[in-house]
C-alpha cells in the first residue's frame, strides 16, 4: 500500500483521495496552532511555494493530542494559517495520528518511517514526514527539524 491509495478528510468533512497528489513528492505534517513550532508554518509555506511548480506539496494535518495545542475547528484552523502565514498548502481535517484513533494515513507513514530506536509514535507536533513520487514514505523528521533543512532531500527526489 502506498499514501497515494488512501483517502483523507478535508475541513468541510468530504473525502480527498491521495491519488489527487499521486506522482508528487510531499511532506505531511501534523501541525498545531498553539505550538513553539507554530512559526515552522512559514518555512512549510516557502518550500511548498519553491518546489510546488516542480511536482512537490505539503499536506498539513492538525492535531490536537500534543498539550490540546490545535484546539480551533476547521474554520478557525484555516483563518490562523491564512491570516498569520499566507498559507496556500492544503490544510486537511483534524486527525489523531497515535492511539487506536490514528487516521490510517499516519498509521502507513509511522509504519514506513519509525522513529529513533524504531519507536512508531509521533512525539511532538510538526513530525514531518517526506513522501517520494511513488508514494512510498522515505523519511521522518523531528518536530525540531526546520523545514528549511529539508530542501536538499526534497531537491533529491524531485
Amino acid at each position: 500500500m502506498s499514501v497515494t491509495d488512501l483517502s483523507v478528510k478535508a475541513p468541510g468533512g468530504a473525502m480527498v483521495p491521495l491519488a489527487d497528489y499521486a506522482g508528487q513528492v510531499l511532506l505531511i505534517v501534523n501541525t498545531a496552532s498553539k505550538c513553539g513550532f507554530t512559526p515552522q508554518y512559514e518555512g512549510l509555506e516557502a518550500l511548498h511555494r519553491r518546489f510546488g511548480p516542480r511536482g512537490f506539496s505539503v499536506l498539513a494535518f492538525p492535531c490536537n493530542q500534543f498539550g490540546a495545542q490545535e484546539p480551533g475547528d476547521a474554520a478557525e484552523i484555516a483563518n490562523f494559517c491564512s491570516t498569520s502565514y499566507d498559507v496556500t498548502f492544503p490544510v486537511f481535517a483534524k486527525v489523531e495520528v497515535n492511539g487506536t484513533e490514528a487516521d490510517p494515513l499516519f498509521a502507513l507513514l509511522k509504519d514506513e518511517a519509525p522513529g529513533v530506536l524504531g519507536s512508531k509514535a509521533v512525539k511532538w507536533n510538526f513530525t514531518k514526514f517526506l513522501v517520494d513520487r511513488e508514494g512510498r514514505t522515505v523519511r521522518r523528521y523531528a518536530p525540531t527539524t526546520k523545514p528549511e533543512e529539508l530542501a536538499g532531500d526534497i531537491e533529491g527526489l524531485l
